[in-house]
């Protein structure tokens, strides 16, 4: 079959992989220059940045593709690193949480004061949640009986209680943990989709596994080299990408995909899978189906972000691969310049500095910092007032926490807010995960992976099941292509 993807973001990516594996005639359609999405390469001057997710776990996700295209993965080299994040309080207090289980351990101990053993058992207990939920929420579709209707589902279901459905991450977490400091740590991964920790379900705190029992690694080449690799892996499979061509509609006729039309032509399709942002999907690609999903559409979308790209003269030491910087009680600095609290209601600071060892990343002295600053979606506001005022706020912060003045140091500069999301990656309103997951139904309000009104039309990446992030967008495809086997009997 001719099968068209809309976007060469990590979904498409994988799905293109897919399908082309299985004989299919797959043309890959990205308006931008690369592939990616939002993984991408930044060059200013003497400096590089990975844009984009920072962070890359479950590298097993990947390991699937290469081994489905009968590829050697070792040939995708990453390593792990020794440490996940080095910690910054506002009184001064800092430290790293370490890779290894027991220096883990020692540090909520010794650090936080926290029982050594109740914080074993929490990450424990993350551990199989993930494991038992996996399966069921992440690698099969929720909205199909025979995916759900499984053994692996009544095994999921064993452990119900321990999900604490009835209560948020925030209310589970500062139950379990003694310092406020701790019930932040672990809070701060309801913004790994955009959600809010006093609303996600308590059953997210399982978010924080892949990180903190699995481990957090970088690809050797950066980031853009996961996009390169499976890119690489779709056209070793015989996909064709092209590249600066907007597809503008998706073309169909008594119920059934017939193709689409793009800035540059029309063309015949058999199947289109669409990564493109859902909402933007129905949207711009069809403008005239009166049955788009107005539920699913109108959830909630999840948080937006005002990310900096330095260039900084002068070398850190006190920092690592990934920092975080926290604020007094969840009062944010940045609440009065919002007017809102659904910054993830965790009004943390996020700076990133990639690998300073690397030459290609900083010269000698000097070093790329990624500053990140969860923000509302776009909804109007005058946001080149705003980002000043937020640069402004968290140049200070930054200055007193590392003793330095930051502005003088700064060399290069990028920046990233919701209108550049929205108008570059097809974001609605700047959002970067779609829906946020602020109830205990989120993931059943999720957009399926399939049109249950078009034949044909299948969907991936981080705006629908099963969510946010590089490990699930890939998830995403891998459903989509098993949705797609049921659906035409291949």
């Amino acid at each position: 079959m001719k099968v068209a993807i809309v976007g060469a973001g990590v979904g498409g990516l994988g799905a293109a992989v897919r399908f082309a594996n299985q004989g299919h005639d797959v043309t890959v359609f990205e308006a931008n220059s690369h592939a990616g999405g939002k993984i991408n390469n930044l060059q200013l001057g003497e400096f590089r940045w990975d844009m984009g997710p920072s962070v890359f776990t479950g590298p097993e996700y990947i390991k699937q593709l290469y081994e489905l295209c009968g590829e050697d993965f070792s040939t995708f080299e990453y390593f792990e690193l020794e440490n996940s994040f080095n910690y910054f309080f506002p009184d001064g207090h800092r430290f790293t949480l370490p890779k290894n289980k027991e220096k883990l351990l020692d540090t909520f101990e010794k650090e936080l004061g926290e029982n050594r053993s109740l914080v074993q058992k929490y990450l424990e207990k993350s551990g199989k949640n993930y494991k038992s939920i996996a399966p069921v929420f992440i690698e099969s579709s929720l909205h199909r009986l025979n995916h759900v209707l499984t053994k692996k589902l009544f095994k999921a279901l064993a452990r119900l209680p321990k999900y604490k459905l009835s209560k948020t991450m925030n209310e589970e977490n500062k139950l379990k943990f003694r310092n406020p400091k701790t019930t932040q740590i672990f809070n701060r991964y309801s913004t790994y989709n955009g959600s809010s920790p006093f609303k996600a379900p308590a059953m997210l705190n399982m978010i924080q596994h892949l990180e903190m029992n699995v481990g957090v690694f970088l690809p050797k080449k950066g980031m853009v080299q996961i996009p390169r690799s499976i890119q690489k892996l779709a056209e070793g499979q015989g996909a064709t990408f092209k590249f600066n061509e907007k597809v503008e509609e998706i073309l169909y006729e008594k119920k059934k995909i017939i193709g689409l039309r793009t800035s540059k032509d029309t063309y015949d399709f058999d199947i289109v899978v669409s990564n493109m942002d859902v909402a933007f999907t129905y949207k711009n690609l069809l403008p005239y189906l009166k049955t788009a999903p107005k539920k699913s559409l109108n959830q909630e979308k999840s948080t937006s972000a005002i990310v900096f790209y330095w260039g900084i003269k002068g070398s850190f030491p006190e920092l690592g691969v990934h920092n975080m910087f926290f604020s007094d009680d969840y009062e944010s600095e940045f609440d009065h310049l919002f007017k809102t609290k659904t910054i993830s209601e965790d009004p943390s600071i996020y700076v990133h500095i990639t690998s300073k060892k690397k030459q290609e990343d900083a010269p000698e002295g000097k070093e790329n910092w990624f500053v990140m600053i969860n923000s509302p979606i776009n909804v109007g506001q005058d946001w080149e007032k705003l980002v000043p005022q937020v640069k402004n706020i968290m140049l200070k912060k930054l200055s007193k926490h590392l003793d330095r003045d930051i502005s003088a140091l700064i060399e290069e500069e990028f920046v990233m807010d919701p209108v550049f999301i929205e108008k570059t990656y097809s974001g609605a309103q700047g959002s970067i995960y779609g829906n946020a997951s602020n109830n205990k139904y989120a993931a059943f309000y999720r957009h399926p992976n399939f049109s249950k009104d078009l034949k044909g039309l299948y969907f991936v990446g981080v705006t629908v099941h099963p969510g946010g992030g590089i490990p699930l967008a890939l998830n995403s495809a891998k459903i989509a292509m098993e949705c797609f086997k049921e659906d035409f009997k291949v």
